[in-house]
C-alpha cells in the first residue's frame, strides 16, 4: 500500500458499535493493547477490561461505560496497528463518528490518551444522567423529514446520509413519527436505535451545559494532523478554544457525517482505514464487521472518487491490513 500521509484517513465509531467481548482477542494477544487497557483502567477507577470482555453486571451499554470502552477499543486497535506497521502509515486526516470524534483527537495528537477517557466518562455519564428520549434511523432525506420530526415535536440528530437521518425525541413523540412516517413513505422502514437518550438534540442541553466546566479541564494541543469536526461538518481550527467549544456545541447538535466524509473526499483522500468496535450478530470479535463502512461505501457509490477501505477492529483484520500496509 502506498499513500501520501494527506491522502490517508483513519476513521473511529461511535456508541452502537459496543458488544461483550469488544477487545478481549487483542488483550490477549498484544502487550501494547494491554497497556492501553491498564491505562484506561487507571483512570477510570475500575477494570475496564472486565466490564467491555465479560460485562459481568450488564453494564455495557449504559453510556457512561460505553463511552470509555469504544474509545479504548479504537486506540487499542490503533496502537497494535502501528506496532504491526511499524508506523508506516501516517495520517493526513482524522474523523470520528459522534464519540469517535474524541478518538480521532487522540490518534491526530491532539488530545492525550488519559485526558480523552476522563472526558468521556463525564460526557458519557451526564449524557446518561441529565438526558433523556430515544433516536430513531429513517431512511429519509434531511428535508423531508425535519418537518415530520419538529411536528411531533422530535429533532434531527444526525445526517449519516443524503437518504439516512437519524432523530431524537420522546419514546411517545418518536413512536407517533415512526406512524406518521410509515402511513406517508409505506416502504420506508425506521429503525429505533438503542441510546439512553436523544443524543445531539435539544434533550442534551442540560448535559452539555454541566459539560463545558469538564472541557474547560482538558488539554489540547496543535497538531498537524486535520481532525474533522461533527459539528461543522468541515474540519476543526487547531485553536484549543475552538475544539473545545466545536465539542460541546457537538452534544446538542447533528452529527454532520455525511458533510464529514465529503469534506475528506473533497481533500483527495484515498485511504481509509477504520479502527475499533463491530457490529453484526456474531458474538465473537473474529465475527464483527466495521460499524463506518457501509456508510463509506455508499457515499462513494456513483462518484468518481477512488478511495481504498480498509478495516482495523479485530486481530483478524488488523493482521490482514497490516499486511497490505506492509507489502
Amino acid at each position: 500500500m502506498s499513500d501520501t500521509a494527506q491522502h490517508v484517513l483513519f476513521l473511529f465509531p461511535g456508541q452502537g458499535s459496543q458488544y461483550r467481548g469488544m477487545g478481549s482477542d487483542l488483550h490477549a494477544e498484544y502487550e501494547v493493547a494491554r497497556k492501553v487497557y491498564s491505562e484506561a483502567s487507571e483512570v477510570l477507577g475500575y477494570d475496564l477490561a472486565e466490564l467491555a470482555f465479560n460485562d459481568p453486571d450488564d453494564q455495557l451499554n449504559l453510556t457512561r461505560f460505553t463511552q470509555p470502552a469504544i474509545l479504548t477499543h479504537s486506540i487499542a486497535c490503533l496502537e497494535v496497528f502501528r506496532e504491526l506497521t511499524d508506523d508506516r502509515l501516517k495520517p493526513g486526516m482524522a474523523a470520528g463518528h459522534s464519540l469517535g470524534e474524541y478518538s480521532a483527537l487522540v490518534a491526530a495528537g491532539a488530545l492525550g490518551f488519559a485526558d480523552a477517557v476522563r472526558l468521556v466518562q463525564q460526557r458519557g455519564e451526564l449524557m446518561g444522567t441529565h438526558g433523556e428520549g430515544e433516536m430513531t434511523a429513517f431512511p429519509i432525506d434531511l428535508d423531508t423529514i425535519r418537518p415530520l420530526a419538529e411536528r411531533h415535536f422530535c429533532a434531527v440528530a444526525g445526517c449519516n446520509l443524503p437518504d439516512q437521518t437519524v432523530v431524537g425525541g420522546r419514546s411517545s413523540d418518536l413512536e407517533a413519527l415512526e406512524n406518521a412516517v410509515s402511513e406517508a413513505f409505506p416502504r420506508k422502514r425506521p429503525a429505533r436505535l438503542k441510546t439512553e437518550g436523544a443524543f445531539h438534540t435539544y434533550y442534551m442541553v442540560e448535559a452539555a451545559r454541566r459539560y463545558r466546566e469538564v472541557l474547560d479541564s482538558a488539554s489540547f494541543e496543535l497538531s498537524s494532523v486535520r481532525v474533522l469536526s461533527n459539528f461543522t461538518g468541515g474540519f476543526h481550527d487547531p485553536d484549543p478554544v475552538a475544539i473545545r467549544s466545536r465539542l460541546f456545541f457537538q452534544l446538542f447538535h447533528p452529527v454532520m457525517w455525511h458533510a464529514n466524509l465529503q469534506s475528506a473526499l473533497a481533500e483527495g483522500v484515498g485511504t481509509m482505514v477504520e479502527f475499533g468496535g463491530g457490529i453484526g450478530k456474531g458474538e465473537t470479535p473474529e465475527e464483527k464487521r466495521p460499524n463506518l463502512e457501509g456508510m463509506v461505501k455508499k457515499t462513494l457509490r456513483g462518484t468518481d472518487f477512488e478511495v481504498t477501505y480498509h478495516a482495523a477492529i479485530n486481530a483478524s483484520s488488523l493482521a490482514e491490513t497490516a499486511g497490505a500496509v506492509n507489502a
